[in-house]
Order: structure tokens, then sequence, then C-alpha cells
């Protein structure tokens, strides 16, 4: 039999972003909720890294410009919010933030949204166009062996 605090009896947790489970996070104040996530097993940890890095919602469309999220960490590459704002600080904040939950509840794997500047984990919006690459906080997860699997 285990103590309450050993960690061989904890559930397993999971990062899941926080418009996925029905959080109106979304820039434009919406969700998009995914129905039937076979989460029960799993210790659920909601999270938006943008409005973790203190971004308001709803906020105005933000695009990463000049790269992926992993090139906005490099520093080779920016978020600009579509009235000419650069916004990456707050993005890179907020991805920290997530891999600060990810390490709290001992989580290796995340749920993220698809075609997010923050949360895309294989396709983004750069400049204008739909390309391969991930979103700011799921690049800054995987840098640190989270498994993030995209959901659209």
């Amino acid at each position: 039999m285990c103590s309450r605090s050993s960690r061989a009896c904890k559930r397993p947790a999971i990062l899941v972003s926080a418009c996925l489970l029905g959080h109106r996070t979304r820039y434009d104040g919406a969700s998009k909720p995914v129905r039937n996530l076979p989460l029960s097993d799993l210790v659920v940890v909601s999270f938006c890294p943008e409005q973790d890095g203190g971004l308001p919602t709803p906020r105005p469309v933000q695009m990463l410009s000049c790269g992926d999220g992993a090139a906005v960490l490099d520093g080779s590459a920016k978020v600009i919010n579509c009235e000419g704002v650069d916004v990456s600080e707050q993005f890179i904040a907020g991805a920290k933030k997530a891999l600060e939950l990810a390490k709290q509840h001992n989580a290796s794997a995340a749920l993220v949204k698809g075609r997010s500047p923050s949360c895309g984990g294989y396709h983004v919006w750069v400049d204008g166009k739909l390309v391969n690459g991930t979103g700011v906080a799921t690049a800054l997860l995987r840098r640190n062996g989270i498994t993030c699997i995209e959901v659209n």
C-alpha cells in the first residue's frame, strides 16, 4: 500500500489547451471544445499560454513572422498582432508558464490546439501561409521532452 504523497500512487497528468476543454480562451473569446477525449484516467491540467503570458481575451489576431515558434524562442522570428504590435515577449512568458505547469504536475504529454501561434503542433500560420512548424509553447514543451499532440 502506498501513501498519498507517493509519486507511484498519482495518476499521470496531461496538459490540455484550455480552448479544447471548452474554456473561452481563444483570441476571439470563443473555444474549440473537443468531445469525448479519453482523459478519464489522467489528471487534466488546463493551460492557455496566451492568457498566462498576459494577453487579454478577446485579443487581436496574432501571427508568427519570419519563422515558427522554435524560431521565436531562438530570437530569429516574432509574434506580431494584426495591429503591428510585437507580442513575442508575452508568448515566451506563456510558454515558460506551460512548461512550469508540466513540471509541477509531472506531465509528460500535452494536447495542443492545431494552427495556433502558441500551441500549434505540426502546422502554424507564418506570414499569412500555413506551414509545417510549431507554436511557441509547443516548441518549448517539446524541447523539454514533453510529447505534444495536435488537435484541430
